[in-house]
């Protein structure tokens, strides 16, 4: 009788978790942000994180990113488990393999457009592949802005320079956390068509934590949180349909 040696699995998600639980404080005061949660993002799409508040989207988030610890289970960026890794190891890893996007910007109000969108690549102290750089900032719309000054933008412009920012060092993945929230329906419109067509056209892959159903919209697929837990998810979503979702989680 031949026995055959099972096939090694191979991680192809940009991120995923397996069981991943987080937990605050103890006893009658525990919280459990997260229990149990097993999902994948699969490389080269768009996919919205959504739920009702406290739902566990932000810490579902942070944990993937390398940014907050899980209390138990695994996350990976790739086939990479963020468990394995200390601190050094961690800070390189994100630096060379993860963007972010935040909904306050988060960019130096001294450095100008240009300056902003190197930065990540100055930091890792990384030569920047100019033509790639090139091209972001094409896509980005701003290249007669490139030497502003945060102040001299708009909120939307802003958002687009850290987007660009985010994708200048060509990541593994980009999170962004309610990456709109600050902004006005245009100025979202046009961050959010320019962070889809950085998944179409770049082949990106962007995991975005909303509330914005329109937003959403934008995204391949939509995974629900509830309690901590991954309760739905859709693909090609419409605003209509994950607002009804919505509905029945509130």
């Amino acid at each position: 009788m031949n026995s055959t040696t099972p096939t090694p699995q191979v991680h192809t998600a940009a991120a995923s978790s397996v069981d991943a639980s987080k937990i605050y404080g103890k006893g009658d005061s525990e919280v459990r942000a997260l229990d149990g949660v097993t999902v994948e993002f699969r490389s080269g799409e768009f996919t919205a994180i959504m739920g009702p508040s406290g739902s566990g989207k932000s810490t579902l988030m942070h944990c993937l990113a390398g940014l907050d610890s899980l209390s138990s289970g695994k996350a990976f960026i790739g086939d990479v488990d963020l468990s394995s890794l200390n601190e050094r190891q961690l800070t390189h890893l994100r630096r060379e393999q993860v963007g972010f996007v935040f909904q306050a910007f988060n960019l130096i109000p001294t450095l100008s457009a240009r300056e902003n969108i190197e930065l990540p690549l100055d930091l890792g102290d990384v030569e920047p592949d100019a033509a790639w750089v090139d091209r972001v900032i094409d896509a980005v719309g701003l290249r007669d802005r490139l030497d502003h000054k945060p102040a001299e933008l708009s909120g939307g412009q802003q958002q687009r320079v850290a987007v660009a920012r985010a994708l200048a060092s060509k990541p593994k993945i980009i999170f962004a956390d309610e990456p709109t929230g600050n902004l006005d329906s245009k100025s979202s419109s046009d961050v959010l068509g320019f962070m889809r067509r950085a998944v179409k056209e770049f082949g990106q892959t962007i995991v975005m934590v909303t509330h914005d159903p329109n937003a959403a919209s934008y995204a391949d697929r939509v995974i629900f949180l509830a309690d901590g837990k991954v309760v739905d998810e859709i693909d090609e979503p419409t605003a209509e349909r994950v607002l009804d979702r919505m509905k029945r989680l509130a």
